[in-house]
């Protein structure tokens, strides 16, 4: 069964605590792992992209030339693809690009990517994350206790606004609850800072 150390936020080891093998112990399914960062990815595309036709660009309605007799090539509109200033052939227009995996995928992939953390001793557990007000300083002073790295991922609890507060404001740091946890955030910070009580949540959605 996994073990981690269970530390204060003053980074003083107070104890040992046992993790699920299930969530931290599994297999890293590296394929499992692209498609879901894949997936995430392309979900938060906007998608937004346009470009005109030559049916909806303005102008072109009068042929430029006759058919015949001219010596030049035949042209129906000035607003052809191959002219400039005409539409845009096969260009993109907006569109949705996100697509699903299935549940069970999903909740897979978010235990290799725990577990390829805890292999590489990138997570540290912190009893509680006590704040009585918003500061940032005593974050950054908590984080530096902590030692944290540059792009630390907090996971607390939903209801901890006060850490949320007190670190939105210092770069790269992330904050997150147990159940907006995603693949692209764990695999894109460094280090996973996750709060006992927020532990017990993860366990209890993926276990």
């Amino acid at each position: 069964m996994p073990k981690l150390n269970l530390h204060n936020i003053e980074g003083e080891r107070i104890g040992e605590l046992s993790l699920s093998s299930k969530v931290f112990g599994a297999k890293v399914n590296e394929a499992l792992l692209y498609e879901a960062l894949r997936r995430g990815l392309a979900s938060w595309r906007r998608g937004t992209a346009s470009t005109k036709e030559r049916g909806q660009v303005r102008g072109g309605g009068r042929k430029p030339w006759r058919q015949k007799g001219t010596g030049r090539a035949r042209a129906g509109s000035i607003r052809s693809p191959i002219w400039k200033g005409g539409g845009t052939t096969f260009g993109p227009h907006p569109r949705d690009y996100s697509y699903s995996l299935s549940k069970k995928a999903r909740r897979k992939s978010l235990r290799c990517a725990l577990s390829a953390k805890f292999k590489e001793k990138k997570i540290l557990i912190l009893d509680r994350m006590d704040l009585k007000e918003a500061k940032t300083k005593r974050m950054a002073s908590i984080l530096v206790k902590l030692r944290s790295g540059k792009k630390p991922l907090l996971i607390i609890e939903e209801k901890n606004e006060m850490v949320r507060r007190s670190a939105r404001n210092i770069e790269g740091v992330k904050v997150l609850s147990p159940n907006s946890l995603n693949v692209y955030d764990l695999l894109s910070h460094d280090r996973l800072i996750v709060t006992k009580e927020a532990l017990t949540r993860l366990e209890e959605n993926l276990g």
